[in-house]
């Protein structure tokens, strides 16, 4: 068996590099701060998984200093703080939210989460794009998660996103992904990073949508609610580096017929 050392450099990273907002990240996987069992193993599942940004909910972290909070278990040095614009309804609380987190530090980075629906917990569009432009116009960098509409894909990315990050299915549900033929007209016009957000739920889903050409995955029910999240971590860790290297490779074409690995001319009768 291959050890860390060397998959790290099989993987496309070295050469091949997630960039957005003037940042560059070698690791394509995203993880999540919430629904881990305690702090410790967020830790250890964040080094697992090789990530190098994790995303955080600002409504949900203490960002009061002088007491424990779950950023005293994410190094700095080593990560990217993503602050998260989790339970915001409106664009106005979105772009408030937004504004807390540069203010106390964290990041000018900002997944933008504007949800519609308590229920699905699906996007509202309107007020994502709102928040979009107006958050673009004061110098954030913005990841907008929005639902895998091809048309809404360019509208976020025409308002000024850095990166425009659709659902594979509904967040915590672990569906996979339920419309890669939109995640494939998604891609075709995008000229800015699509990182799928939402919906991941094993190993084989964060590889389709890396196979599929999508430039990242970010998860994190998938790996905090494994039943051994250390280990998930690892198995999303390689499920990327194994999905952009298929991608990249090319795979054939599907045929309904078969087609013999061997040829038939030249054969002795």
């Amino acid at each position: 068996m291959k050890s860390e050392a060397v998959l790290e450099r099989d993987a496309p990273e070295s050469g091949d590099t997630l960039k957005f907002g003037g940042r560059e990240f070698r690791s394509r996987l995203i993880v999540g701060t919430g629904k881990f069992p305690d702090h410790r193993t967020m830790q250890q599942a964040h080094d697992a998984s090789g990530a190098e940004m994790v995303t955080v909910a600002v409504r949900r972290v203490n960002l009061d200093r002088t007491q424990e909070s779950l950023l005293d278990y994410i190094d700095p040095k080593r990560y990217a703080l993503l602050p998260n614009t989790a339970g915001c309804y409106t664009a106005e609380e979105a772009i408030n939210t937004a504004m807390l987190a540069r203010e106390v530090g964290l990041s000018d980075m900002v997944k933008l989460e504007v949800i519609g629906d308590q229920r699905t917990l699906f996007p509202d569009n309107e007020e994502l794009l709102k928040a979009t432009k107006a958050l673009v116009k004061e110098g954030f960098v913005v990841l907008p998660y929005t639902n895998d509409d091809p048309i809404m894909a360019k509208k976020l990315e025409d308002a000024g996103a850095a990166v425009v990050m659709p659902l594979a299915a509904p967040i915590g549900s672990g569906l996979g992904i339920r419309n890669p033929h939109n995640i494939r007209i998604i891609l075709e016009a995008a000229r800015v990073p699509i990182i799928v957000d939402a919906g991941v739920g094993t190993a084989s889903d964060a590889s389709v949508a890396m196979e599929l050409g999508c430039d990242g995955v970010l998860m994190n029910t998938a790996i905090a609610c494994a039943k051994d999240p250390i280990a998930m971590a690892t198995a999303m860790r390689h499920a990327i580096i194994a999905g952009r290297l298929a991608y990249r490779a090319g795979r054939i074409p599907k045929k309904l017929y078969a087609s013999a690995s061997s040829p038939l001319e030249g054969l002795i009768e």
